[in-house]
């Protein structure tokens, strides 16, 4: 890749995966040409002293917009993965979107992240990020939207949170079809070597399962017998889920399915190492 590319949200679960395929793809140190660092992380928090890696760090923050323009400054491409899991992700896209539709010489290729059934499941968080996908597609800037069903990480959590009690809760009759990051990385990367393609097939994992088989298949990766409480969830949004809502069909308007399990994710947690009862945080 021989283009600058500034990641918001580089220091989050997916953050982090697409800013190493990043560091993968790019040639020759992955710098630029004129000895740029093609690859620039958004964060709000100050770059570690321990962190060496050959990227630029850009500090700022998207809910004030501080420190945005000059990230966006000199960029080929921006990949928006940064999210405040509710309301603040639609101001942060506003913020972005302008910032980038300033920029001079043409505007940053933005491809942003997003949610299968979003325009289906009356949840907060997901009409917040209807509504930010409503900001790029009306602004002037050139955009690629991918959504994407949920990560095999947010499956961990869901059930890690719970894993003090003597039966943990899954949604009854809830299906999931969860996707590694690794792969939703991948598939930005590419989206953003590219030129701008609208809103673009959408990715899912290789499995639908059940939310309480997925709990299963956590306890038994973390070494738990326990019995697993099916949890009505009720209203609209519990109907949506229900009726599949937030699956993609491999095919159907050109979407594809990631390859990797959510038992394989688990297993490579352990033989890496990390702790498979928790999985990573967001971040912006």
């Amino acid at each position: 890749m021989d283009q600058s590319v500034l990641v918001t949200g580089g220091t989050g679960t997916l953050g982090r995966a697409v800013v190493q395929r990043l560091l993968d793809a790019a040639s020759a140190g992955a710098r630029l040409p004129d000895g740029r660092p093609a690859v620039r992380v958004l964060s709000r928090r100050p770059r570690s002293a321990a962190d060496d890696r050959p990227y630029d760090w850009a500090t700022g923050d998207l809910r004030s917009g501080e420190g945005i323009d000059a990230a966006v400054t000199g960029a080929d491409v921006v990949i928006h993965c940064a999210t405040t899991l509710g309301r603040g992700d639609v101001e942060a896209t506003r913020r972005l979107t302008d910032a980038v539709a300033r920029q001079p010489d043409g505007s940053p290729h933005l491809v942003h992240i997003s949610i299968v059934g979003i325009d289906r499941i009356p949840l907060g968080y997901y009409r917040a990020k209807l509504e930010a996908e409503r900001i790029i597609e009306s602004s002037q800037v050139p955009w690629t939207i991918l959504r994407a069903t949920q990560f095999h990480d947010l499956i961990a959590r869901i059930a890690s949170a719970q894993r003090r009690l003597p039966a943990p809760a899954a949604l009854a009759g809830v299906r999931f079809q969860p996707v590694d990051v690794t792969e939703v990385a991948g598939r930005l990367v590419e989206l953003a070597d590219g030129f701008p393609a609208g809103r673009v097939p959408d990715l899912g994992g290789p499995e639908v399962r059940a939310h309480t088989d997925l709990t299963r298949a956590w306890l038994r990766a973390t070494g738990r017998r326990r019995a697993v409480l099916p949890l009505p969830l009720p209203g609209k949004a519990g109907r949506e889920l229900r009726a599949g809502a937030n699956l993609v069909v491999a095919g159907e308007d050109g979407n594809t399915l990631g390859r990797i399990t959510f038992e394989e994710f688990l297993a490579d947690r352990r033989s890496a190492g990390r702790d498979p009862e928790r999985g990573q945080s967001g971040g912006e």
